[in-house]
């Protein structure tokens, strides 16, 4: 693998996502109708929640619409780069198999896909966190940024996996669409969780540390490392699955070729 190849690749994997009018409509859209929303309809009665990665007992009382704002800032970069993860997965075949043809190796595709998912993530990030300081600023911003990067990171692995299983999009979109409304748009709600009577299941889901890491960043000065490495070890996970079964499908593509 060469620099020179690897730039080539990223170049030509960015330009395909950026003619996507679909996914930059949804960048700007989604994560602005979420935060307007709430705004709209929430108010500012205080509510208590616990914050189980910090203790069973942890709680922590805030204006509802805040708590509903962070919430949803992690669902729109959950479901923005669990698509985005999809779409560089599924719908640049055509370029892989030119550069595959011109000799390039499957690992080389894989490394630029990853950095312009890194890329798209840092960027939904950082938007989604600007628009969230329109309306109140986090205890720890930098937590809060943190949190929507790992949420991008572990979703956008699970559009990177759900790429590779499956051929047709429908699937592929459908699936990516039933779990991050199930995990990161419903029982990641720490008021929820909070209420929940099977709360194993909600940990055990992809979302748990990133959200934990937002919500306890944004509304107390507890300690998010835990959260942060869990995080970590789960896209890590997801990410080597999704790309060992990537490698594989460019590298029998390569041998036919």
């Amino acid at each position: 693998m060469t620099w020179g190849r690897l730039l080539v690749a990223f170049r030509m994997t960015a330009l395909g996502l950026l003619r996507n009018r679909i996914a930059l409509a949804l960048m700007l859209i989604l994560p602005t109708t979420f935060y307007v929303l709430i705004a709209l309809t929430t108010n500012d009665a205080p509510t208590t929640f616990l914050l189980p990665s910090v203790a069973d007992d942890a709680t922590v009382t805030v204006p509802r619409n805040h708590e509903a704002l962070v919430f949803m800032g992690l669902a729109a970069v959950g479901f923005l780069s669990a698509f985005l993860g999809f779409h560089l997965i599924s719908r640049q075949t055509d370029v892989a198999r030119r550069l595959l043809l011109c000799g390039y190796h499957p690992w080389e595709l894989v490394m630029a896909r990853l950095s312009v998912l890194v890329v798209a993530v840092a960027v939904v990030s950082l938007f989604s966190l600007a628009l969230l300081l329109m309306f109140f600023v986090p205890r720890h911003l930098g937590g809060v940024l943190a949190s929507f990067v790992l949420v991008g990171f572990v979703y956008g692995c699970c559009g990177l996996l759900a790429g590779s299983i499956f051929k047709r999009e429908l699937e592929g979109i459908l699936s990516i669409v039933l779990i991050t409304n199930v995990d990161v748009g419903w029982l990641q709600n720490p008021i929820f969780y909070t209420a929940s009577e099977r709360r194993d299941v909600i940990q055990a889901l992809p979302a748990y540390f990133p959200a934990q890491v937002g919500m306890t960043s944004a509304f107390s000065d507890f300690s998010v490392l835990t959260s942060t490495w869990g995080s970590l070890a789960y896209g890590a996970a997801l990410l080597v699955l999704a790309v060992s079964l990537f490698w594989s499908r460019m590298h029998v593509n390569s041998w036919r070729n």
